[in-house]
């Protein structure tokens, strides 16, 4: 009878564990041989594992703003009587300003003019540079681009003054063009219009149209930056636009980051690199802006990954995620995390697959 009752006393014990366990919410079944494993007490849902490219990345200050900064000076006297508008791009053949109301052109070509273009002259780089801007003008009829000049280049200047409205010559004094390699922004004026000017004295400053990302690079960190690696660039809007490494300086550059009341302050060693925009129409609007190159440091291919928050610590260290299988049945499977980016883990383990379920909080 003692053990009888004692039977009894063990079996209301149990059961008003079980009652208790039940009445806290059912949170958890007692799990032994083929009985479902604990449920959480937590609100879950659930993720797929996916396979995909993880990366993280370094940031880096820059300034947006244009190539080639240069200074347009005069070779010829007089007052300015014309210029251009801020920002605007000058081409091939269009006037960049006037001197006593004659127009200077923009032609193409590397080498400054040094002397005026007529017949008699002694041949030269700079008359190839002027031929090939008549023949791409549609000045260049009988024409042979060479360091000659000739008769057919006499006809060339007379063709092209005539369309321009300029007085036919046939020869070109100094001062009337000015040579660039290419097309030309307009950023600052050298000088007030109405101005005297002379040879030597500014007259404009100008830039190329083309926009580019200036970055000073730390040199402790010069080794994640490489011609021709993809970047993104965040703009002061936090727009994110795409662009590539052109250059990385060779040359490190010592940066006095001292205020003007601590001139001895501490200075930072940099590298100069350039970045171009995939889309220069990306820039419209900016200029000098400050702006964040967002560099590569780390990334991994064809990884499997699973939001961070699905990860769970072992009780004997390390960590595993717990995988729906089918019939609602759960397994915690030990996985090895890999790179960590803002949101996803690399994961290796036995068992992981792409595309399955795996638990993570209810959001």
């Amino acid at each position: 009878m003692a053990e009888k009752r004692r039977g009894r006393m063990l079996l209301g014990v149990l059961g008003g564990i079980v009652v208790l366990a039940l009445g806290t919410g059912g949170a958890y079944w007692m799990a032994s041989g083929n009985r479902p494993a604990p449920r959480p007490t937590v609100s879950v849902g659930t993720a797929t594992v996916v396979r995909t490219t993880l990366r993280t990345t370094t940031q880096l200050s820059a300034t947006l703003g244009y190539a080639g900064t240069q200074t347009l000076q005069s070779q010829s006297e007089g007052v300015v009587t014309a210029l251009p508008g801020l920002g605007s791009i000058v081409e091939q053949g269009q006037e960049l300003y006037e001197v006593d109301g004659r127009a200077v052109y923009l032609f193409y070509g590397t080498r400054p003019v040094w002397r005026s273009f007529q017949l008699g002259m002694t041949p030269g780089p700079d008359v190839q540079q002027l031929e090939a801007d008549l023949a791409a003008l549609g000045f260049g009829a009988g024409i042979t681009v060479d360091d000659d000049f000739t008769w057919n280049t006499e006809r060339g200047i007379l063709a092209w003054q005539r369309a321009t409205g300029q007085d036919a010559t046939g020869s070109i004094a100094l001062g009337t063009v000015l040579f660039a390699a290419g097309p030309l922004r307009i950023a600052a004026d050298g000088v007030e219009l109405g101005a005297a000017t002379g040879p030597g004295q500014p007259v404009l400053t100008a830039t190329s149209p083309v926009p580019v990302v200036t970055v000073d690079i730390p040199t402790l960190q010069v080794q994640l930056v490489h011609v021709g690696d993809h970047v993104t660039v965040t703009l002061p809007t936090g727009r994110t636009i795409a662009g590539t490494v052109t250059d990385v300086s060779t040359v490190a550059q010592v940066q006095n980051n001292g205020s003007g009341d601590q001139p001895g302050g501490p200075s930072q060693a940099t590298v100069p690199a350039h970045i171009a925009l995939a889309d220069a129409s990306d820039a419209a609007g900016f200029d000098q802006a400050p702006v964040t190159v967002n560099v590569v440091d780390q990334q991994v291919h064809d990884a499997l990954a699973v939001p961070i928050t699905a990860l769970v610590a072992l009780s004997g260290g390390g960590y595993g995620v717990w995988v729906d299988g089918s019939h609602g049945r759960r397994q915690l499977v030990g996985v090895a995390p890999g790179l960590f980016t803002d949101t996803l883990v690399q994961i290796t383990g036995s068992g992981i697959e792409p595309g399955q379920k795996v638990e993570v909080p209810a959001s």
